[in-house]
């Protein structure tokens, strides 16, 4: 009876070993998903995320053709001394010109924070997988060591179902002579 009891404590110190192995290994993991790092904008990132929401917008696109097609009718029916960007409009293409040039750039550092800030999401998705991995393998390692119990526990109550029996054919033996 002793032995069964340490063998169960023996048994439960495994489990218990395995889980705090598994907490000690997945604190680092839930202390990252737990507290992730604050964005801090700059106000140039702040602009150019507006720039950027703004300059890919319906509004955006529409407001400029409204601009744009004043801009030509105006130039088209005023009077000679009105008008201030005769065709074929060269001061209006300058204008574009500079208006692409300096929004292209800002456009693209905004997408390239926003790449930065779906690296930083994929690498907490990462470590989510590993939690669960790791939680997983550690539920295998349970289940291994249950069976491995188990095993042993058929193997000696075989054991013991063997010498009895053997006890058993001796005394049948004994009482046969």
């Amino acid at each position: 009876m002793d032995q069964l009891l340490s063998d169960e404590n023996e048994h439960l110190d495994k489990l218990h070993q395995i889980v705090k192995d598994t907490l000690i290994a997945e604190e680092l993991i839930i202390q990252n998903l737990l507290n992730p790092p604050l964005e801090t904008l700059t106000k140039g990132q702040q602009i150019s995320d507006k720039v950027a929401r703004f300059g890919g917008s319906w509004k955006f696109i529409i407001l400029f053709g409204i601009i744009l097609t004043a801009w030509i009718l105006f130039n088209v029916i005023a009077l000679m001394h009105y008008r201030f960007d005769p065709y074929p409009f060269i001061l209006m293409n300058l204008i574009l010109s500079c208006i692409a040039a300096l929004q292209a750039p800002i456009i693209m550092m905004s997408q390239n924070r926003l790449e930065e800030k779906d690296r930083m999401t994929n690498e907490n998705d990462y470590l989510i997988n590993l939690k669960a991995e790791m939680q997983i393998r550690s539920l295998q390692q349970k289940m291994d060591l249950l069976l491995e119990e188990q095993i042993k526990t058929l193997f000696e109550t075989q054991e013991k179902q063997f010498n009895l029996l053997n006890e058993i054919n001796l005394k049948l033996d004994k009482y046969n002579r």
